[in-house]
């Protein structure tokens, strides 16, 4: 790290611990907020469309509405939060079993 990185992680409002947790705290943090965002942009889209993700791809709902920008863009974003979740919560697992170990 360089010295002034290290000198930020060992700032007081991260506690006492050492920069590997501090890092690993602030990667579980980022982490939380993406989910939250994907979480977010998964339910509102599921609101909007008053189905899952599952469910419009299998109905072919972009085909149905035949291929409008603004479902397009729904279908790929709704996607990205769809992997997004899954990834995150597997990241977030991984980070944790490290904190165990």
């Amino acid at each position: 790290l360089l010295p002034y990185t290290q000198h930020l992680l060992s700032d007081p409002l991260f506690g006492e611990q050492d920069v590997d947790t501090t890092i690993r705290l602030l990667l579980e943090a980022e982490y939380l907020r993406r989910l939250s965002q994907y979480r977010r942009l998964n339910f509102a889209l599921q609101r909007k469309y008053t189905m899952t993700f599952s469910e419009f791809t299998e109905q072919r709902i972009t085909r149905q509405l035949n291929y409008v920008w603004d479902v397009e863009k729904d279908a790929m974003d709704w996607e990205t939060a769809v992997g997004g979740i899954e990834t995150i919560e597997r990241k977030l697992q991984e980070l944790r079993q490290l904190a165990l170990a």
